[in-house]
C-alpha cells in the first residue's frame, strides 16, 4: 500500500500521465525525494496539464541541509545548468524554474507564457520585499518606484541562452546558496542590461508569500454556470499572480490557500481534491485488512470515559487486525481500563497496558507507542486521546481510507469552536485562528483541509513511521506539549497534516471542571458536556413525549407521567445523597429554609447542600420546562423558578410516609429513584380529591401536577426497604 504522496508522484512521472500544452517552454524542478509538499505540486501541474522535469529525484540533498532549510541551493543551479545544456543556444525556448515543496502552479502555460512576454524582459525572477542572505546588499539593489526592490530565487523564467549566461555567471558548489549567487548576477549591470534581467516587482506573474501574506486573498472565480475555481490577487498591486511560493516562514499560509487553490475545492464540488488516492476497504476480507496499532492516551481526569472506551471498542474494524496500546496515567480511571480491558483484551490481536503505577510520562509513551507499531508491523498508527469521542463506528475504516499520510477527523467541542486543529500559527508556532476555521468547526464547508496542527485523534501512515527514526519523528521539541512538538517536528519534515470533515465522526468532550472529588462527578457535567451529559442521564424514551401521535400518560386527572432520566442517573444521584449523608430530622425546624420552618417535613436532603442546585434549574429550565408546556398548555415561564429542590428518603422506622397537603407550587415534579417491588415495598401518592393514587412507580419516571389547590395529596406508606424519590415545587 502506498501513502498518497507516492500514489500521486508514480503517477505524475508517468509517461502521458500529464500532457505537455506548450513546446516552447521547458518546466523544471528539483526535488530529491517524495514529500506531501511535492504532492501538492505536481497535483496543480497536473490540475493545469503542465508536466515539469524533476531534476535530482532520488538522489540526495547536496549540500547538508535539507529541503525545508537549504542552503544546498547550489545544487539546484547546477543541475539546472546540465539540464540546459542542449537548449543553451535555442532562442525561441523559453525556460520556466520553479522550487518544488513550497509552490502551486495557478494556470496553464500559455497564461504563464504570455504574462512572461508581456514583460519587456529576457530574464524575470520574482521580487519580495527582504534583501537576504546578505542585507548589506540591499543598497546596491536599483531603486524602485512601486512593488518590490529584492530578488527572490524560488521562482523564475527566461529564454534558454538568456538564462544559460546568468546560470553561467559564476561557478557555484552544490553547498553555496542560490539566492546569493543570483542577487550578485542581478546586481551586475552589465549582465543585467545585456540579458534583459528583471524583476516582476509587482507581483503580476510571480507571487512570494514571505512579507506579502497581507497582500494576498483568495478569491472564487465564477464561471457561466457557477462558481469554478479560486485564484489569488495582489490587493496592495491590483494583479493575480499565475505561480505562487509558500517561501520562507510563509509556508502556513500557503498551506491554507493551497487547500482551495489548484482546483482543490470549490463552493460547487465541495473538496474535489479529496478523492485523490482514496482506497476501499469495504470489500475485503478481515484477514486482508491493514494492521492498525490504536493507541489510547488517559493523560488527564476525563468525563464520560467510559462511553469513549465503548465507542474505541465499537470501531467496525476487525479486532484481530488491531494491536490495542493503552497508556493511562490517571488513578481515578485505573479501575475503569482493568476492567475493559479484562472484558474486551482478547478481542484484540494484543494488548500494551501502561499504568500509572509505571510512572511512565505522556512524551515517552507515546515515543514508546511509534516504536510499538513498528515492532507490531503495522500499516496504519491510529492514535486516540480520552477526550476525543468517536461517535461514527467506521472513523477508522473512513480515515485509513483517506490515504494520507497524517489525517485527523475534525472533532470539537458541541457547540463551541474548539475542535482539534488549528488553522493558523502565530509567528511563535502558537494558536492562530485562520479566516476559514469557522467555516470548517460548523461544517458550512467540507472537505479534507490541510492545517497546521492537529490533536487529539489521527492516522499516520507507517510508511512514515519507517521513514524516520526517533530523533526526528518524535514528541519532544522546545519544552511544547506533546502535540505541539509533534505536530511541529512533522512540519519540519514537510509532512502535510490533514483533517477531514467530509461527514461528522465525533466530538471532544471538556475535561476543564471535571472534579473527582465528587462522588459522581460526571452529573455535575451538565454545563461543561451537556451533549454527554444527556446522552448518559437523559431517558431514551424521553423525546417521545413530543410525539403529536402519542397519548401521554395520565394516570390520574391532570397527572402526567412521562420517561425523563436515565437509570444510571437515579442511581447517580441516590449515591450522590448517600455519600453526602446528612439527611433531615423530619421535624418542623429546618435551619436550610429561610424563615427555619418546613409546614410538612420529610427525611430528604437539599440540592444545594451536594453543590447540584444549580445544575438542577438548568434540568428544569431545558429537560421539564418543555413537558410542562406540552401538557399545561397556555403556561409559559421560562427560566423556570424553584426553591425547594430536594430527594426524599422513605423508609419504615425513619420517616414510611407523608401526611396529606398542597404543594407551595404552581406545578410539582417527582421523579422515582429507584423500583418498586425490588428495593421497597408499598408506597406512592394518593391525589384524595380524585381518590387516585400511583402506585407503580417507575425508576426514571417523571410525575407532574399542580402544585395548590386541586391536588391535594399523600405519600403512602413505604412498607419495607428505602424508596427514593426526587421532587422540585416548580414556580412557588
Amino acid at each position: 500500500m502506498f501513502p498518497y504522496v507516492t500514489l500521486a508522484l508514480l503517477f505524475a512521472l508517468i509517461s502521458g500521465a500529464i500532457s505537455e500544452t506548450n513546446n516552447d517552454i521547458l518546466v523544471f524542478t528539483v526535488a530529491s525525494h517524495p514529500t506531501d509538499g511535492l504532492s501538492r505540486y505536481l497535483h496543480s501541474a497536473q490540475t493545469y496539464h503542465i508536466s515539469p522535469t524533476l531534476l535530482g529525484f532520488g538522489q540526495e540533498w547536496k549540500g547538508g541541509h535539507d529541503i525545508r532549510n537549504h542552503p544546498g541551493g547550489g545544487w539546484k543551479v547546477n543541475l539546472l545548468k546540465e539540464a540546459l545544456e542542449p537548449h543553451r543556444h535555442d532562442k525561441t525556448k523559453i525556460v520556466l524554474f520553479t522550487d518544488a515543496y513550497d509552490v502551486i502552479f495557478l494556470d496553464k502555460l500559455d497564461a504563464i507564457l504570455n504574462k512572461f512576454k508581456s514583460f519587456d524582459a529576457r530574464v524575470l525572477f520574482g521580487s519580495e520585499s527582504a534583501c537576504w542572505p546578505d542585507v548589506e546588499l540591499a543598497r546596491q539593489y536599483p531603486e524602485v518606484t512601486e512593488g518590490n526592490r529584492f530578488l527572490n530565487s524560488g521562482l523564475y523564467v527566461g529564454y534558454a541562452p538568456d538564462l544559460w549566461e546568468v546560470l553561467s555567471y559564476d561557478v557555484i558548489q552544490d553547498e553555496d546558496d542560490d539566492q546569493l549567487f543570483f542577487t550578485k548576477a542581478y546586481l551586475d549591470e552589465a549582465l543585467r542590461k545585456k540579458v534583459g534581467f528583471k524583476l516582476d516587482h509587482k507581483s503580476a506573474l510571480f507571487q512570494n508569500l514571505n512579507g506579502a501574506i497581507n497582500e494576498v486573498e483568495v478569491f472564487e472565480v465564477k464561471g457561466k454556470e457557477g462558481p469554478e475555481e479560486y485564484k489569488i490577487r495582489n490587493v496592495m498591486y491590483h494583479t493575480e499572480p499565475l505561480i505562487l511560493h509558500g517561501n520562507g516562514p510563509s509556508k502556513v499560509a500557503l498551506t491554507q490557500m493551497g487547500n482551495y487553490l489548484a482546483n482543490s475545492w470549490n463552493s460547487v464540488e465541495g473538496c474535489v481534491s479529496c478523492k485523490e488516492g482514496h482506497i476501499d476497504l469495504e470489500k475485503k476480507r478481515a484477514g486482508e485488512m491493514p494492521r492498525v496499532f490504536l493507541a489510547v492516551f488517559i493523560e488527564q481526569n476525563t468525563p464520560f470515559l467510559e462511553e469513549q472506551l465503548q465507542k474505541i471498542h465499537a470501531q467496525e474494524y476487525p479486532k484481530k487486525r488491531i494491536d490495542l496500546f493503552v497508556h493511562n496515567t490517571m488513578k481515578y480511571h485505573s479501575t475503569l481500563v482493568k476492567e475493559f480491558l479484562e472484558k474486551h483484551g482478547s478481542e484484540y490481536h494484543s494488548v500494551k497496558d501502561i499504568t500509572p503505577e509505571d510512572g511512565t510520562t505522556e512524551w515517552a509513551a507515546r515515543d514508546l507507542s511509534l516504536d510499538q507499531c513498528l515492532s507490531k508491523n503495522c500499516d496504519f498508527y491510529f492514535s486516540v486521546d480520552s477526550v476525543a469521542h468517536l461517535d461514527n463506528p467506521h472513523t477508522m475504516r473512513l480515515l485509513i481510507e483517506q490515504n494520507r499520510t497524517v489525517v485527523a477527523p475534525l472533532l470539537v467541542r458541541p457547540g463551541k469552536a474548539w475542535s482539534n486543529f488549528w488553522g493558523a500559527l502565530t509567528k511563535d508556532g502558537f494558536y492562530a485562528r485562520s479566516n476559514d476555521y469557522m467555516d470548517i468547526v460548523h461544517n458550512e464547508k467540507r472537505g479534507l483541509w490541510n492545517v497546521p496542527f492537529i490533536g487529539n485523534s489521527y492516522v499516520i501512515n507507517a510508511t512514515l513511521l519507517k521513514k524516520y527514526d526517533r530523533s526526528k519523528l518524535n514528541y519532544a521539541k522546545d519544552n511544547l506539549d506533546a502535540d505541539m512538538a509533534f505536530c511541529a517536528n512533522l512540519r519540519d519534515l514537510d509532512v502535510f497534516l490533514y483533517v477531514s470533515n467530509r461527514v461528522d465522526f465525533g466530538h471532544l468532550v471538556n475535561p476543564e471542571t471535571y472534579d473527582v472529588t465528587r462522588t459522581e462527578p460526571e452529573m455535575y457535567q451538565i454545563f461543561d458536556n451537556e451533549r454527554d451529559w444527556e446522552d448518559r442521564f437523559i431517558h431514551e424514551e424521553y423525546p417521545e413525549s413530543f410525539n403529536p401521535d402519542k397519548k401521554n400518560a395520565q394516570p390520574c386527572p391532570d397527572v402526567y407521567w412521562f420517561p425523563i432520566v436515565s437509570p444510571r442517573f437515579c442511581t447517580s444521584l441516590i449515591n450522590m445523597m448517600e455519600a453526602f449523608g446528612k439527611w433531615s430530622d423530619g421535624s418542623n425546624q429546618d435551619t436550610r429554609l429561610e424563615g427555619g420552618y418546613e409546614a410538612v417535613p420529610t427525611r430528604d436532603i437539599h440540592m444545594n447542600q451536594v453543590g447540584w442546585e444549580s445544575h438542577w434549574l438548568e434540568f428544569l429550565r431545558k429537560y421539564v420546562r418543555p413537558l410542562q408546556e406540552h401538557v399545561f398548555l397556555g403556561y409559559f415561564h421560562d427560566p423556570p423558578r424553584s426553591l425547594m429542590n430536594f430527594v426524599v428518603r422513605y423508609k419504615p422506622g425513619e420517616q414510611p410516609s407523608l401526611r396529606p397537603h398542597h404543594d407551595s407550587s404552581t406545578y410539582t415534579i417527582n421523579i422515582a429513584l429507584n423500583r418498586r417491588g425490588e428495593d421497597y415495598e408499598g408506597g406512592g401518592c394518593r391525589f384524595i380529591r380524585y381518590n387516585c393514587s400511583v402506585v407503580d412507580t417507575k425508576p426514571g419516571w417523571l410525575l407532574m401536577h399542580p402544585g395548590r389547590l386541586t391536588h391535594y395529596h399523600e405519600g403512602l406508606v413505604v412498607t419495607k426497604g428505602i424508596r427514593y424519590i426526587m421532587i422540585a415545587f416548580v414556580d412557588p
